[in-house]
């Protein structure tokens, strides 16, 4: 399964925001952003004199951020587009639904993984069952009802049994039914719009698309 391979922080850099790649770090001094907060490369500290950005420009931010904010390529992407487009009512909000409805997502809502990245590792691995099967495909879309366990035989790992002892610092969206005493979570529901990334505009998303 193709996936972006390179740095991440320069992803971030790019954006000129925290996209919350690295999980706990991107909340440190570490932090790209915090120390380096122009985009990457030879003329990255003189690009904000270029003048204003276009509508084309604006449209394919928002989308770069949502693609590198959920790990996904183009082909990918475009293909959660139509499906959103397919579905009932506004097509940006199914569209970053459909996103949220990942299971590498999903593993990280319930908190079993600080960050998407890791979350996907951890799914690559087989460390989890979906509806009592085990499932290592990161892009797995669940619905409402599907529970996600992680394996017996991962219980006895030292990181799932370090994450037990983290339960009341890692609070799921309410849309997430998480219990990582038990290390199961449940999807109750599809996530409203409030409950989403609040610095993602997918309205440009369907603009670009819409060309």
């Amino acid at each position: 399964m193709a996936r972006y391979t390179g740095p991440v922080c320069k992803l971030c850099r790019r954006e000129g925001e925290k996209l919350f790649l690295k999980g706990e770090r991107c909340f440190t001094p570490k932090c790209a952003i915090e120390r380096r907060a122009y985009p990457p490369g030879e003329h990255g500290r003189f690009s904000g004199r270029r003048g204003r950005e276009s509508d084309y420009q604006r449209q394919l931010r928002a989308k770069q951020k949502a693609k590198r904010i959920y790990g996904v390529l183009e082909r990918q992407f475009r293909r959660y587009f139509r499906d959103a487009q397919n579905r009932p009512g506004l097509t940006g909000l199914n569209l970053l639904q459909v996103l949220e409805s990942r299971l590498d997502n999903v593993v990280f809502r319930s908190g079993f993984a600080d960050s998407r990245s890791q979350a996907r590792q951890l799914v690559n691995h087989g460390h989890f069952m979906v509806n009592n099967r085990g499932n290592d495909v990161a892009s797995t879309i669940l619905k409402p009802g599907d529970m996600v366990v992680v394996k017996d035989t991962s219980k006895k790992r030292d990181y799932f049994k370090t994450l037990r002892q983290s339960e009341e610092t890692r609070t799921p969206p309410a849309w997430v039914d998480a219990d990582l005493n038990n290390l199961t979570g449940r999807v109750i529901r599809l996530p409203e719009r409030a409950e989403i990334d609040g610095n993602l505009n997918e309205q440009l998303i369907v603009e670009y698309y819409s060309r």
